[in-house]
């Protein structure tokens, strides 16, 4: 790793060494706050967690010729050792450091839904023409960001980060470790309104990215974001702004999208405009949403120098990720696995996508976590969404959606749709139904927020013989 020997670690974090001078301009071959993946010539970072405090694997880990970074003297033994007040404050200052180091351009991706979806069509994009180094998981948070940053290295040409936070301050400190060249925002929805209280504060907070922004930066901005339309200039930068057709507001999309043409699950296609030039192009996703990460990845492929051919290539090369709108199709069944995360907006995003399907359509949602005080309020409005959709059946899942079931129900009796209802308390209580609810020849969407663990009925729905 470029430059990251144990001298230049200590001066990074501002830390004390502890052990043989014979090691200090010993090169780090790659830093982990996993002490089961710390090997030989290795950095562990021992971070404090709130249930494991990874200085009681450190002794294991000198014993196996690693380095450690440490908050404890006492841990440290005879080393080698780098002591500093915080290992998690220490985890970004070398992360910022290596950064420089490799002196790459860097794509900060950055917003309330779809960021992940956003940053792996942007890589697609970029990677027709450069060597791409993007965030893998969930990466996204104070620790994931910097462990990111330790994967790049000198062959890489270009990086794509995501940028994930939940209060006040977050995005300040990602953001002055990352200090990105390109910023990508891609909305200003309703997450994580439990911490940052309003959409204004969520765009507040989702702001603070541009404090550290390289020299000659980028905006890429949703113009058909009602918040994002907000913001006229950062430092200086105009941004670029994407968009499908009309927005409504003051500014004109830079790069749009026409013709646009549903495939049902097999995905979306368009015709892109970028100034002077436009191209067909079919997106192997499916959902309206897709197109503006098109847009946002032709608008990223356009700032660093991509063709339209390269650009429309990356976009065609883009692939879904497990738990991110992953279409599984078997002998009976087309299972859109969306279990990985969900907010309100990117609910409706998916119940629009799957009334595009062919056959039965089945919706089995969850409760969706971090929404404040309007929980209740936000979990029936999805449920109204819903019955206000061409889908045969809803299956709400736990005790929030409980709030979301009985919304939906109303308003199909009220509306005259006859979408089968029904709510579960739990999602054993679901998956042991499965029989009952489900038939040959159905898409089913799963979704609901992570801590759901909905991938359990995404696997039982695999497993089950229709």
């Amino acid at each position: 790793m470029k430059n990251l020997t144990l001298r230049n670690i200590t001066a990074a974090v501002n830390g004390r060494y502890i052990g043989s001078e014979s090691l200090l301009d010993q090169e780090i071959q790659d830093i982990t706050t996993d002490s089961r993946k710390a090997e030989k010539n290795f950095l562990f970072a021992a971070i404090r967690g709130e249930r494991v405090d990874g200085h009681r694997f450190v002794p294991q880990v000198l014993a196996g010729g690693a380095a450690v970074l440490v908050e404890q003297e006492e841990a440290a033994g005879e080393g080698p050792a780098v002591l500093v007040e915080s290992t998690l404050q220490a985890l970004k200052d070398l992360a910022e450091f290596y950064l420089k180091q490799l002196n790459r351009p860097l794509v900060g991706i950055v917003g309330s839904v779809g960021k992940t979806s956003t940053k792996e069509m942007v890589a697609a994009v970029l990677s027709v023409k450069y060597r791409v180094l993007k965030t893998i998981g969930n990466f996204n948070n104070e620790i994931g960001v910097p462990l990111t940053a330790f994967r790049m290295r000198e062959e890489d040409e270009i990086g794509v980060l995501e940028m994930g936070i939940n209060h006040f301050g977050e995005m300040r400190r990602l953001a002055k470790v990352v200090c990105p060249d390109t910023v990508v925002m891609t909305n200003i929805g309703t997450a994580h309104m439990e911490f940052l209280q309003s959409r204004d504060g969520i765009l507040q907070a989702k702001s603070e990215v541009f404090e550290y922004m390289g020299e000659d930066a980028h905006i890429v901005l949703n113009g058909d974001d009602d918040k994002l339309s907000l913001i006229e200039e950062k430092n200086g930068v105009i941004p670029v702004r994407f968009g499908i057709g009309e927005n409504g507001f003051s500014h004109v999309n830079d790069i749009w999208a026409d013709e646009i043409e549903s495939k049902g699950l097999l995905g979306i296609s368009c015709r892109i405009h970028m100034g002077d030039e436009s191209f067909l192009v079919d997106i192997p996703a499916p959902g309206i949403h897709m197109v503006s990460n098109a847009l946002a990845g032709a608008a990223v492929g356009r700032i660093y120098g991509l063709t339209a051919a390269e650009i429309k290539q990356g976009i065609e090369n883009y692939e879904a990720l497990p738990g991110r709108f992953h279409i599984i199709r078997s002998e009976n069944l087309v299972l859109v696995d969306d279990c990985y995360n969900a907010n309100p907006a990117s609910m409706k995003a998916s119940l629009a996508v799957l009334k595009e399907s062919q056959g039965r359509k089945v919706a089995i949602l969850g409760d969706m976590g971090e929404l404040g005080e309007k929980e209740n309020e936000l979990h029936a409005e999805v449920g109204v969404y819903a019955a206000g959709l061409p889908i045969d059946a809803l299956y709400a899942v736990g005790p929030m959606s409980a709030h979301m079931a009985e919304a939906a129900r109303m308003y199909a009796l009220s509306s005259g749709n006859e979408m089968a209802v029904r709510w579960f308390a739990d999602r054993e209580e679901l998956t042991a139904a499965i029989p009952e609810l489900i038939q040959a020849g159905d898409a089913v969407l799963i979704k609901a927020s992570h801590y759901m663990q909905f991938e359990k009925i995404v696997q039982a729905l695999q497993e089950y013989s229709v």
